[in-house]
């Protein structure tokens, strides 16, 4: 008898060799993880156990939230808590990051909280990585930050809030400073 590939008709050999493609690719294939919040880090980050008692390290996808030393990051941290935490969601993700966090929305009762992040001024869309969300998403998260910002809830309260993106390259490139520099306080 010969090898498998050998044995396999010629449909499951196209099945096989799509796969291999798609893996080779790096792509992934959507998933729904469900469980309950069993921790929030911060306005963007939270820890998800499932039935089975795995626990997942959860990065909010189409957002970035305050830092916790920043302006605003404690506030943005409750604001997450009170949606999420002690409740059971479901994470719709495809994809880890650097960390090996699991990326991805973050849905309660039917209502992403990602969104909700962004509604209440305490979460900026984050546009460098809008590519990556459906247009769906992309469009909702780009007009809920508009609102907020006109309105000038939650963060938008500041007169010019620094993104964390920039808050955390000001740490980086200045070592050692603490405070105006950077926007360190807390809220």
């Amino acid at each position: 008898m010969g090898g498998y590939a050998c044995d396999m008709t010629l449909p499951q050999k196209r099945i096989l060799l799509a796969l291999a493609l798609c893996l080779s690719a790096g792509l992934t294939v959507a998933a729904t993880i469900e469980g309950r919040v069993v921790g929030v880090s911060d306005g963007d980050t939270v820890t998800v156990l499932d039935a089975a008692k795995v626990q997942y390290k959860v990065r909010l996808t189409g957002i970035d939230a305050p830092e916790k030393a920043q302006p605003f990051g404690q506030r943005s941290k409750r604001n997450l808590s009170s949606w999420v935490f002690g409740k059971q969601v479901q994470i719709e993700t495809n994809k880890s990051d650097l960390y090996g966090r699991t990326l991805g929305k973050v849905v309660v009762n039917g209502i992403d909280a990602n969104l909700e992040q962004v509604k209440a001024g305490f979460a900026w869309h984050y546009k460098k990585y809008a590519g990556e969300q459906p247009a769906a998403d992309r469009e909702a998260y780009s007009r809920a930050e508009a609102f907020a910002c006109t309105q000038r809830i939650g963060l938008w309260h500041d007169a010019a809030p620094m993104p964390p993106w920039d808050w955390r390259s000001c740490r980086r490139h200045k070592p050692g400073t603490e405070g105006m520099d950077c926007g360190v306080t807390r809220r």
